[in-house]
């Protein structure tokens, strides 16, 4: 038997209990995986509180989409030279909270040697998200960027590759001025509030909003958007945006704004791997930094939703069977 983590009961992170499951076996174009390291990730709390039970997810649902660890078997059609070899690997839209995972083979990717299995599940999915992000809003060098909830792991890495890729200003919204000094370090040239408010000297519109957050404030930073300004949506931790929201837009509409989502089921798996193998030997350089903001046990996922429901997390937090 293996240990996991089921969502028993939709709402708190009460709801979580540790399960036992018989161990799992690959099949045809499957590998098996020793989990070392789980990525704890916003669409979890929202799978968790029940926000998405409308898109197939039942109650008795593992969460975790992403771990790093060792595979220890494979299935049939499946090259074995990939058993013993360490891989970050996505396992989709649950399955990750987990001592044995399993994952498609077309999802999994070799661990540079001075990469932790830590650090693979802090920037894994992080980093594709922050990458095509910012390509779907068409983001070029010289231009404003605004990160609205820069302290999560999407958020800490968005602003890291737009600072790289020459953006005339970084601003952020973040909660506490501590924060802020830890985003400036990373590449944020201005600190906002939670409501995009302060920021000595900030602009006064943004060529691009990369959104970690949603929720109903949404529709307020359409006016922070510069003239053919660009808002792309990339998670919804603050929930879903007024019904509405689209009036604000077209209450600007001389301003020729642009709205978007973007989720990374939309880039090819090849492209994925591309972009993703590029940022971890980076991060193995030291040329991205990685931000975990605590490593727990797998069996205290409910104290790590605590901190995630609590807003005290900045980076992410990653679960160890």
């Amino acid at each position: 038997m293996v240990k996991a983590v089921a969502v028993q009961t939709f709402g708190g992170p009460e709801g979580l209990e540790v399960i036992d499951l018989p161990v799992p076996a690959p099949a045809g174009g499957q590998v098996l995986v020793g989990v070392e390291a789980i990525g704890v990730g916003g669409v979890d709390v929202v799978i968790r509180r029940g926000a998405l039970a409308a898109y197939g997810f039942a109650e008795g649902h593992i969460l975790g989409g992403e771990v790093a660890g060792t595979v220890t078997a494979v299935g049939d059609g499946v090259d074995t030279s990939w058993v013993g070899r360490r891989v970050w690997a996505f396992t989709g839209t649950g399955g990750g909270y987990v001592e044995q995972a399993i994952a498609p083979v077309e999802e999994i990717l070799p661990l540079p040697a001075n990469l932790s299995a830590v650090d693979a599940v802090t920037l894994g999915s992080s980093g594709i998200v922050a990458h095509f992000g910012l390509s779907h809003a068409h983001f070029a060098p010289g231009e404003s960027v605004l990160v609205r909830g820069a302290a999560g792991s999407i958020g800490i890495m968005t602003v890291q590759l737009a600072a790289r890729g020459g953006a005339g200003a970084v601003a952020v919204t973040t909660s506490s001025a501590e924060r802020g000094d830890r985003l400036r370090a990373l590449g944020a040239t201005h600190v906002l509030g939670r409501a995009g408010e302060g920021g000595e000297d900030a602009p006064a519109g943004y060529d691009v909003i990369i959104d970690v957050v949603a929720g109903a404030d949404l529709p307020s930073f359409f006016a922070r958007l510069n003239p053919n300004g660009r808002m792309v949506v990339v998670g919804a931790v603050g929930g879903q945006p007024p019904a509405d929201f689209g009036t604000k837009m077209m209450a600007a509409f001389q301003k020729s704004m642009s709205f978007a989502t973007f989720s990374a089921a939309t880039v090819t798996e090849a492209d994925r791997r591309t972009v993703r193998a590029e940022q971890f030997a980076a991060a193995g350089r030291g040329e991205l930094e990685t931000v975990v903001h605590e490593v727990l046990p797998l069996e205290h996922a409910a104290l790590a939703h605590q901190k995630m429901d609590a807003g005290e997390v900045f980076g992410r937090i990653v679960l160890t069977p």
